[in-house]
């Protein structure tokens, strides 16, 4: 059924067409390449109540997704929970604030499930019999853990110096991780050297423009689960700046398909202040992104020092009249606490990115206190917990006595109330 709505890949950059083969830039201009749909086939076949009648997973956007059959690795995935958070409103100072909660996704509580899924779907239907990746973690553990669901071979590629828990998070299921000494970026950059020579699907590589799309299924869930209306401002934080266009697209895509009514929507890139090449970028007002040869930030999920997509990323905030913000070490680590206490949602630093750059954004204006807001959470605090060592307080500590815990607890009635962050 796929076939009759994925029709090709296309360059970005002179629009050439290509047919749907595990490559990813033009020969022409070097251009990166994405697919592209029959929207008008699209528009006729699909209705909200097609959508709303099928299982509520990603998979129910099935017909925006560069498949030519039906999924065959994560099939669960997706459709994580559109939260409303009113305390979090409150202590950011606006009217309303939704959190599109993807710690909770399945199986790696990250986002980076949605793009490994239709990527191993399609290297399956392409017959590649190695999966890999170069990964900052996330896609990492997603790759590992997907592959090892089906029954693919599975090579991970990672900064050396990665997060503990994310490392043992690609090693338990059993996949060949291989650490590499120095930034992401020379991971990628072997990654395309070894693409080169191996009949691999390396999904970040020469399967990008299938992989990128899975990003899209956050925008599409995030329309729907506000009742098919979009929304005012999206804040999302930025790696390689893809997930911020694909979002963007998944919005396009259901205007253009007529599920949702027209209506301006402002995206926003946040990314950490250790390595932010496009929010540098745009607030000099240049689209000429410049790299960073050694990022310094505990986000290290956003460590990506030269962005395939970061040109792109600027240019979808200007149109859609967004902003760009970064945040400090500090910074996001007060984010994360702050989502964790308003809203029971502990994310990892991405996510406290996300948290500390709309705080900025609202701030200065550039998102209006009394419009809608989402912010994209993507990935699960447990994966980063080590930043939080020595920030947070530590348990009290009694004998198994009554007498103790009334002492305890009288204290800290008559102990004066702390102020809310939103109070300073």
């Amino acid at each position: 059924m796929q076939l009759e709505f994925f029709s090709h890949l296309r360059c970005r950059e002179c629009g050439r067409l290509y047919p749907k083969e595990a490559i990813h830039v033009c020969e022409w201009d070097f251009g990166p390449l994405e697919a592209v749909y029959d929207y008008e086939a699209i528009r006729r076949h699909i209705s909200r109540d097609r959508i709303e009648s099928r299982p509520p997973t990603m998979w129910r956007y099935r017909e925006f997704l560069p498949l030519e059959g039906e999924p065959s690795v994560g099939t669960q995935v997706g459709f994580t929970p559109l939260v409303r958070a009113d305390r979090l409103a409150k202590a950011l100072g606006v009217r309303e604030v939704y959190v599109k909660n993807d710690t909770v996704n399945y199986p790696t509580l990250s986002f980076k499930d949605r793009v490994v899924a239709v990527s191993l779907s399609r290297a399956r239907e392409m017959g590649f019999p190695v999966v890999a990746c170069a990964s900052t973690g996330n896609l990492a553990n997603s790759v590992a853990a997907n592959a090892a669901s089906v029954g693919l071979e599975s090579y991970v590629l990672i900064p050396a110096d990665l997060e503990a828990s994310k490392v043992l998070g690609s090693l338990v299921y059993g996949s060949r991780v291989i650490g590499i000494r120095g930034p992401y970026d020379k991971v990628n950059r072997l990654c395309s050297e070894i693409a080169g020579k191996y009949r691999w699907a390396f999904v970040n590589v020469n399967l990008r423009p299938y992989y990128a799309e899975g990003s899209k299924t956050m925008g599409f869930e995030i329309v729907e689960q506000l009742g098919w209306r979009l929304p005012a401002h999206t804040v999302i934080p930025m790696a390689s700046g893809s997930l911020l266009t694909k979002i963007a697209k998944s919005y396009r895509e259901m205007i253009d398909t007529e599920l949702v009514e027209k209506r301006p929507f402002a995206i926003h890139g946040a990314q950490a202040s250790g390595c932010n090449p496009i929010t540098d970028a745009f607030r000099k007002d240049t689209e000429l992104v410049r790299p960073v040869s050694k990022p310094q930030t505990i986000a290290k999920s956003l460590a990506i020092g030269t962005p395939a997509d970061g040109y792109y990323a600027i240019q979808t905030i200007r149109k859609s009249g967004g902003a760009a913000e970064d945040a400090s070490d500090p910074e996001i680590v007060e984010g994360i606490r702050l989502l964790a206490e308003t809203t029971g949602i502990f994310a990892e630093t991405a996510g406290g990115v996300t948290v500390a750059c709309a705080r900025k954004l609202i701030d200065s204006g550039k998102i209006p206190k009394d419009e809608s807001l989402v912010l994209c959470i993507t990935g699960h605090g447990l994966k980063t917990a080590e930043v939080l060592s020595g920030v947070l307080d530590s348990p009290r500590v009694i004998d198994p006595s009554l007498r103790e815990f009334d002492r305890l607890v009288s204290s800290d009635i008559n102990r004066a109330p702390l102020p809310t962050r939103s109070e300073g």
